[in-house]
């Protein structure tokens, strides 16, 4: 069992690999560092990348999903709602529709201006969808497409119908692994 910290209680183990990251050979990292998430992960970093928020003030110490949680209860601004938006081909309409808000307020909403925490939530879920399609499919344009296609298992709805929910988007990330895995429905 590991010994805890005199004054934090926390492992001395998980103690030295944070004090390594900060040491000169912050490039190289043991396995348990990555394990415990002390490095930001790729779909983490892609998420942010696609709301525009990398080396944003809110967003520079986001290492995990632990991190984007607390972004998420203190709300992410409009502007990175719109990056998506842009990304996303997704117009006004369509966003004031997917967080449950009339595009008039959208319109009210300044760029710095932070959403809610449920609306915050769906752009990170949506971030997220987009960066795993992207993974997926090898570009967002291809991701876009399929986006937009009617497919038979969703009753042949388009993908793009589903963004308002969280089940929605659990729905879309379940079919994209089934389509990364090769499984046809």
């Amino acid at each position: 069992m590991a010994r805890k910290h005199k004054t934090t209680g926390t492992p001395k183990n998980i103690m030295a690999y944070k004090k390594g990251l900060e040491d000169n050979n912050a490039n190289e990292l043991s396995e348990p560092a990555i394990v415990y998430g002390y490095t930001q992960n790729l779909m983490t970093r892609r998420t942010i990348g696609l709301m525009g928020m990398e080396g944003k003030h809110d967003f520079t110490d986001i290492k995990n999903e632990n991190d984007l949680i607390h972004v998420i209860r203190k709300g992410i601004p409009k502007q990175a709602m719109t990056h998506l938006m842009h990304i996303a081909d997704i117009s006004l309409n369509e966003m004031a529709s997917i967080i449950h808000t009339s595009d008039r307020t959208l319109r009210r909403y300044s760029p710095h201006q932070k959403l809610s925490e449920q609306q915050s939530e769906r752009m990170v879920e949506m971030a997220r969808l987009y960066s795993r399609g992207e993974e997926i499919f090898g570009d967002i344009e291809n991701f876009k497409d399929w986006m937009d296609t009617s497919l038979l298992p969703l009753g042949n709805k388009k993908p793009k119908e589903y963004l308002d929910t969280s089940l929605g988007i659990a729905m879309l990330m379940d079919e994209l692994g089934r389509i990364e895995h090769g499984v046809v429905a």
